[in-house]
């Protein structure tokens, strides 16, 4: 079962595509959201935004960014590349997409806003006629994304960030 929040739950929140100027910000956000290693350099951000700005969907409240998700596009998915977080094999024209980062700002979690950021962001790849979303998460999230409409596929071979991961995708 997927989360519905509507805009009148959430009507200090717009949504927007991602700017140059925005990567700073967005840095700080990943860096303080992120534990150790696992949090995307400035350069990674950077090459996102500019890359494929389709994909990287920033929420503000009262206009300042405070949250967001980036993400590329495959024809093949292979979750435990970490090529593809520099987005080697980047397709924008891909039926499949590839979250890289679901981040909000700390001192605005806990509030819902990760449920508005999510739905506005499925929302978008579907009405782009992706036909798929994958992501990797930490344990604790497999619920939260299972809300969502994900199903847990399988533990992820990837270690990125010293970590272990579990690969979840939705069919839009």
């Amino acid at each position: 079962m997927r989360l519905e929040m509507t805009s009148a739950m959430t009507p200090d929140l717009t949504f927007r595509h991602a700017q140059p100027d925005d990567a700073d910000r967005c840095y700080a956000i990943e860096a303080g959201a992120y534990e150790g290693d696992e949090a995307a350099t400035l350069a990674k951000i950077t090459k996102r935004i500019r890359e494929y700005p389709l994909g990287f969907l920033i929420m503000e409240r009262d206009g300042q960014i405070i949250g967001f998700i980036n993400s590329g596009c495959a024809y093949e998915v292979r979750m435990s590349d970490e090529e593809f977080k520099e987005l080697v094999g980047h397709d924008p024209r891909a039926p499949n997409v590839v979250i890289m980062s679901v981040v909000i700002a700390p001192e605005h979690q806990g509030k819902g806003y990760s449920t508005a950021l999510m739905e506005r962001f499925i929302r978008q790849m579907a009405q782009a006629q992706k036909s798929a979303i994958h992501l990797m998460c930490k344990d604790r999230h497999v619920a939260l994304y299972e809300r969502f409409g994900f199903r847990y596929e399988r533990p992820s071979a990837s270690d990125h960030g010293g970590m272990s991961w579990h690969e979840m995708s939705m069919a839009l």
